[in-house]
Parts: structure tokens; C-alpha cells; sequence
């Protein structure tokens, strides 16, 4: 019988892209997802078995790492990161689990000001000492970033990227292009044990370059617009979004504008055997979401 996957976050822009690029492989994959729905069924679809249960659970991430070989562990920016990851590496040790694929991200060092990058430090170095082999994926910032909380209708719509990145720069890198990646670990991690990977896009641009890209797409005149770190965390206030996820975004914000997203290498082409997308390909992959 051949080596079964652990795919966790599955139903997610990583973990779906992951999901699918296993399977057409031809891949055993488990997909771990927080809720039975439209997506889990999708996922059912490409021929994953799916377990239902939370990362906070450990009976449940007992459950789910039992018989798997290599697994992609990934915890959405909420609390509980510390938990999640302790209880999912003892879990995986106990099961025999015999290498992890951890998401990070690019802004994860011991004296972040945000609390979840830092806290992605610590989760590192705790599995760097579990014992079993991991690599650390730290992406800078997702090309999906351009349709988060609705924002690719609203950008199609009134014609503007208002974002508080200043004049930053970074080279977008979509979930899709990453899921290539962590199911080309999984399938030969070997190669990348003890590893830490920053994951960039094909192009290191700033926002006003991103703007007139995704003009060239969509056929209307697209436009950047600076917004201020306060007034952006007022949105998100506004939204409901819980205080963890503001206190990082708003810091990450700051991040950014200071140059800690920025850079670009081969990781992704050399890898998997294919270039990122360009923000043009990611556009035109989900023009549906930039409806107006």
C-alpha cells in the first residue's frame, strides 16, 4: 500500500491546491478539514479520504495523523498557534509520522511586534526539537491578498487597491503555486529536511505595478491607493475581525513598509519544475472572484 499524506487546513487556498496536486499524482492523501461542507465534498471528489475535526482537538489530531507518513500542517491566523502546533507534533511523533511540511511566514523572527508571527517563530524552533524531520515554508505575502474579504469584487467595482503598504514591495505568491510545492515535498522530502524556505512570486513589484497588471486583465483602469495603518485597522474593527488577527495585520502592515516581505528566488520553479504565476495568470485564474 503506498505512503499516505496528511493534508491539514485542506479546504484552504494551500491545502486544496496541496490536495489536488497529490491526487492527480495518484497520491493516498487524508485531507483534515474544521468543517463537513460544499468544500469537504469537493475534496471527497478528488478522491480524499476526509477527517472533520479541530487542530485544538487532540484526540481528534491523534486520529488524524494515525497511519500517515508525511504530513502539511498549517493553522489559520487565530489563536491558539502554540497549542495546535504542540499538540499536533506529539501527536505525529507518536504516530511515527516520518516528516512535516510547517506553514510559517516571512515575517516569523523572535522579536516580531506581531503576535502571531512571533508565535510562528517559537512553532518552529518546538518542531525543529520534536525530532522529526520539517521543513518551514515562509511565504511573503499571498497574490490572494487581492481578493481577501471581498476585495476583488470591490476592487473591479470601484476601480481601486486601497491597502496600507505604502510604497513596500514584494513579489505575490499565489496559495495554488505553494500547494505545487508542499505536494512536491511531501511525495520527496528528503531533500528538504531542516530547511527553511521564504517563498516568493515571479516579480517583485510595488502596488501601483500590481495595480496596472491587474488593469491589463481586467480592461478598466485599476489604481493603488495608500491607506494609513490606523484607518485600516478601523476597517477591519469595523468587519468584526477578531483582535488577533488586527494586531497582526496591522504590524505585518508596518512589516511590509519597512521591506521584510520583499525579495524573490527559484524555490517554487526549482521544486516543483514550473514558475510561480505572474499576477496577470492569477487574475485571469479567478476573474470570476473580480466580478463586479
Amino acid at each position: 500500500m503506498s505512503d499516505l499524506m496528511l493534508v491539514t487546513g485542506a479546504t484552504g487556498s494551500t491545502g486544496k491546491a496541496a490536495v489536488r496536486e497529490l491526487r492527480q499524482a495518484g497520491a493516498r492523501v487524508r485531507a483534515f478539514v474544521h468543517r463537513d461542507d460544499a468544500r469537504a465534498d469537493a475534496l471527497r471528489d478528488l478522491g480524499a479520504e476526509v477527517m472533520v475535526g479541530d487542530l485544538l482537538d487532540l484526540a481528534a489530531v491523534r486520529a488524524a495523523t494515525r497511519g500517515v507518513t508525511a504530513a502539511y500542517f498549517v493553522y489559520p491566523i487565530r489563536s491558539g498557534l502554540v497549542d495546535a502546533t504542540a499538540y499536533f507534533a506529539q501527536a505525529a511523533s507518536e504516530a511515527g509520522v516520518k516528516f512535516i511540511v510547517n506553514m510559517s511566514q516571512i515575517s516569523a523572527r523572535s522579536d516580531a511586534k506581531s503576535n502571531a508571527a512571533r508565535q510562528h517563530w517559537v512553532c518552529e524552533r518546538m518542531l525543529d526539537r520534536y525530532g522529526i524531520p520539517v521543513v518551514h515554508l515562509r511565504p511573503t505575502f499571498f497574490a490572494q491578498w487581492l481578493l481577501y474579504f471581498g476585495r476583488g469584487s470591490r476592487i473591479a467595482s470601484t476601480g481601486q487597491i486601497v491597502l496600507p503598504f505604502g510604497e513596500g514591495r514584494h513579489a505575490p505568491i499565489a496559495g495554488e503555486d505553494q500547494g505545487r510545492l508542499i505536494a512536491a515535498i511531501l511525495r520527496d522530502p528528503a531533500p528538504h529536511a531542516g530547511k527553511t524556505y521564504p517563498l516568493y512570486g515571479s516579480t517583485e513589484m510595488n502596488h501601483h505595478e500590481i495595480a496596472a497588471q491587474v488593469s491589463t486583465v481586467l480592461g478598466k483602469k485599476i489604481s493603488y491607493t495608500a491607506q494609513s495603518i490606523p484607518d485600516f485597522k478601523a476597517q477591519l474593527e469595523s468587519l468584526h475581525a477578531p483582535q488577533h488577527l488586527v494586531q497582526h495585520l496591522c504590524e505585518v502592515a508596518q512589516d511590509y513598509q519597512d521591506g521584510i516581505f520583499a525579495g524573490t528566488n527559484d524555490i517554487i520553479e526549482r521544486v516543483t519544475g514550473r514558475p510561480p504565476l505572474t499576477v496577470p495568470e492569477f487574475v485571469e485564474l479567478h476573474r470570476a472572484e473580480f466580478s463586479a
